[in-house]
């Protein structure tokens, strides 16, 4: 399986640095693993937010997940597998906080400010591009904003053109440019589809003898079997002429499961009960942030009178960046968004307690206490 593009578009930056001895693709996996976008995602949630359960799989741990089976499945199919690992590792670096219920809550509100929809692969992107500034390959870039995990088709084949990738605003019918793109959108589904039904099994959310016959007998009981079943089936099953894909018992065995996820896990009362409160939390964050910006600009000083960890934060990053988003973006009405698009889950609730109960007015409450609190005269 040969990339049409040219190599020198496929290892294209957008700002010229020298070769050493990683080479193009193994030096992008070091600049995403260095990078604080990819720090954060240890504390965001891939199902269930913050978990305290250290055997729940967060974001990072599903990134490397991804990782690892594409760069596995590439092995198999002669494919570049430093490519698979850097787009696997970065695909997510724009996941909002508290997973798919914090995007669609975050999509709404960008919305209703008209700054349309909010996706996580095109933020990711923009994270990659902008405001990490990390300098990737057009290959790395273009299997991020292309990765689209959560659309289930049975094959794909690259659409070897070069896009201008700075100009995508949505994610429908985006295709990616390289072989190992399409692996790494195939591995993406491989690395959730178990282990988010293991961890609602841990979880006592389903239990294991729930899942349709159909999907067991074919794809395995444990995460580590439906792994193994559908890597080696999209080894199998793939080729220059059909493309990355799987063959037609497993694809039709994998949406079994898809859809029993969906049902039972996805739409859980459980993951429900969270959408009404992160709505509450993001809101608070998002009107409070609005307000000290239309209130104060990028002046530095009111915004550390407020002596909370989030002014102080949201005053250096517009300040670092303002520069950027008026050179990309024509003006900062983006700013507030993406801020609060790139918080972890424990950032964005300690940020929604500051909100609600300033620990310097708890200080200055302590210091005026006489201690009397039964006098009734």
């Amino acid at each position: 399986m040969q990339n049409q593009l040219d190599k020198k578009v496929l290892q294209q930056r957008k700002r010229l640095r020298e070769d050493d001895v990683r080479g193009a693709y193994y030096r992008d996996t070091t600049a995403i693993m260095h990078s604080s976008p990819f720090r954060r995602l240890k504390h965001k949630a891939q199902v269930f937010f913050a978990p305290s359960n250290d055997h729940i799989c967060t974001r990072i741990e599903h990134s490397l997940h991804v990782a690892s089976i594409a760069s596995a499945i590439c092995k198999g199919l002669g494919l570049n597998d430093e490519i698979a690992w850097a787009i696997g590792m970065g695909h997510d670096l724009g996941h909002a906080p508290f997973g798919h219920t914090g995007e669609k809550i975050i999509s709404s509100i960008m919305e209703k400010k008209g700054l349309g929809p909010f996706h996580h692969e095109v933020f990711s992107l923009r994270i990659v591009d902008m405001l990490a500034h990390l300098n990737l390959t057009y290959a790395v870039r273009d299997g991020i904003v292309c990765h689209c995990g959560e659309k289930f088709i049975q094959r794909i084949k690259p659409e070897e053109k070069v896009k201008d990738l700075d100009s995508i605003t949505g994610i429908a019918g985006l295709i990616p440019a390289t072989w190992e793109g399409c692996v790494v959108r195939f591995s993406d589904q491989i690395a959730y589809l178990g282990r988010d039904f293991e961890d609602a099994c841990r979880l006592n959310v389903v239990r294991k003898t729930d899942l349709p016959e159909t999907a067991a007998r074919v794809l395995g009981r444990t995460n580590g079997e439906i792994i193994n079943t559908l890597v080696n089936d999209l080894i199998a099953s793939s080729s220059s002429e059909d493309g990355i894909g799987f063959s037609d018992s497993v694809f039709e065995a994998m949406k079994i499961m898809k859809d029993f996820n969906y049902h039972n896990i996805y739409r859980s009362s459980l993951l429900e009960g969270y959408e009404r409160y992160f709505s509450r939390l993001i809101n608070l964050v998002v009107n409070y942030l609005d307000g000290l910006f239309d209130q104060y600009g990028f002046e530095e000083k009111p915004y550390r009178e407020e002596k909370n960890m989030l002014a102080v934060g949201f005053c250096n990053h517009i300040n670092e960046k303002k520069d950027v988003y008026l050179q990309r973006d024509g003006g900062y009405q983006r700013m507030v968004m993406d801020y609060i698009a790139g918080m972890s889950d424990n950032f964005c609730m300690d940020c929604a307690n500051e909100i609600l109960k300033p620990e310097h007015i708890n200080e200055s409450m302590e210091q005026l206490l006489t201690g009397k609190w039964f006098d009734i005269g």
